[in-house]
């Protein structure tokens, strides 16, 4: 995941960036004396992209899940967590000072443009990006149509930042940075729970015994119809049992005593369907399809 923002991240800055020519111009390794001798050999301005440190976006934390079926299983799936990917950006001249070359100009130009280009880029939107072209080969359905928050030069800064260059071989001087941070969805992926509920029967000794009620509403083609409109009745259709299906087309009626009921279910659009079921019932078949 990480490496397609990185690959996201040079495009942005290579595409809107006139000085900068190609790919080599912008790179992700750590600003040590390596890559000192790197943009030295490279005869050209560069930008460093090195990622300092990642976190977890606690603020965007929520518990909410999704359910699918695959299989007659149902599953369920944690909503993304959030991280924060932590960048320092800086720029590079290979060029020796003298009286008539003052490298450090040129750098500080480089960066103001580069920090122009993120701002205006803010908050990523990866399909904006990589537009008029194509997203990459690969790249996650995950990102695809995600917006990214984005900060671009936190007025906290980085609060590390004298010992980040303190690690840098000892010998780099202080140099201005573009502190970038950008958060990436994280997926926890689906989990089994077990199968599908159509009924369930549950009460305790000596008490009524309730039975909870679940279907898919479905068109045409099979697939769900999210937050259609379900309602539970009595045979004379007095309303008992009030909800709505889910993004997966899924509802649920709790509570329910054994018996003879009407299911009515509305679809904008679609019209309505009503049918005679009873719980609990041969086969428990409580799915509603709109032809």
């Amino acid at each position: 995941m990480i490496e397609h923002i990185d690959r996201m991240l040079r495009h942005l800055l290579v595409s809107r960036i006139d000085h900068l020519t190609d790919d080599a111009d912008v790179r992700f390794e750590p600003p040590d004396t390596d890559w000192r001798t790197y943009v030295s050999n490279l005869s050209r301005l560069a930008l460093n992209v090195y990622l300092v440190e990642l976190r977890e976006n606690r603020g965007l934390r929520t518990n909410e899940r999704s359910f699918s079926n695959r299989s007659g299983l149902v599953l369920v799936e944690p909503a993304p967590r959030r991280m924060d990917l932590h960048y320092l950006i800086t720029a590079w001249s290979p060029a020796t000072p003298n009286q008539a070359i003052e490298p450090a100009v040129e750098e500080h130009a480089l960066l103001y443009r580069a920090a122009a280009a993120l701002v205006a880029a803010e908050p990523f939107k990866p399909a904006d990006i990589y537009r008029p072209g194509p997203l990459p080969a690969g790249f996650p359905a995950l990102l695809a149509d995600a917006v990214l928050p984005t900060s671009v030069l936190p007025a906290d800064g980085f609060p590390k930042y004298a010992e980040f260059w303190g690690t840098m071989d000892g010998r780099q001087p202080w140099r201005p940075a573009v502190y970038l941070t950008v958060t990436v969805p994280v997926s926890l992926g689906p989990e089994e729970i077990g199968p599908m509920v159509t009924t369930q029967v549950t009460g305790l000794q000596g008490a009524e015994v309730v039975i909870r009620v679940g279907g898919t509403v479905l068109d045409a083609t099979g697939a769900p119809i999210p937050r259609a409109w379900v309602r539970i009745e009595s045979p004379e259709g007095a309303g008992l049992r009030t909800t709505e299906t889910t993004a997966q087309g899924r509802y649920l009626a709790e509570r329910l005593p054994a018996g003879r009921y009407r299911l009515r279910v509305r679809v904008p659009g679609l019209g309505e369907r009503v049918r005679d079921i009873d719980v609990p019932g041969a086969g428990d078949d409580h799915d509603v399809t709109f032809e």
